[in-house]
């Protein structure tokens, strides 16, 4: 299947639950999935405790494959003040899940899958992302990639440096 075509793969594979066991790396070692990978990271708090908030663990836990385009602290600390809170509360857990699931797309696709292309990928919560590598670097609706292709068990990690926000 091509990454295009795995761009386009149903909302049902972000709504599978159950638990992937972790894969074995080249050293025999454990892989970490999506949410392990972002906890010991350590600069994805932010992010980890809205997919807390929002019931998603299982999910990013799941079989997947998944791309993430995952904001760091410092993205999340550019929206307007209270952003992050009220997206928090458990009144605002449908448009907090909305976000989140804008900034996954099913299926692994690498960087080396983009370059030199534009395009638009389907994301979990059923909107497309523009995606730009066209340009030297990665553009996803604007936000740039900072750090590509962090592997894990269930997919591929992306890091981004703001929030992208569905329409």
């Amino acid at each position: 299947m091509t990454p295009i075509k795995k761009l386009g793969l149903a909302l049902t594979v972000i709504a599978a639950f159950f638990t992937a066991p972790l894969a074995a790396d080249h050293h025999g070692k454990k892989s970490a999935d999506i949410v392990d990978t972002a906890v010991s990271a350590g600069s994805f708090n932010t992010l980890v405790a809205a997919v807390k908030a929002a019931g998603l663990v299982d999910t990013l836990k799941s079989d997947g494959p998944f791309t993430v385009f995952a904001p760091t602290d410092a993205a999340f600390a550019k929206l307007p003040a209270g952003t992050v809170e009220s997206l928090l509360k458990p009144e605002n857990k449908d448009k907090l899940i909305a976000v989140l699931t804008y900034h996954v797309v099913p299926g692994k696709v690498m960087s080396g899958d983009l370059i030199g292309k534009k395009l638009e990928a389907a994301t979990a919560q059923g909107q497309k992302v523009a995606i730009d590598a066209t340009g030297g670097g990665v553009k996803v609706d604007g936000a740039n990639v900072v750090t590509a292709d962090i592997a894990t068990s269930n997919g591929v990690i992306h890091v981004i440096d703001s929030v992208i926000l569905p329409n």
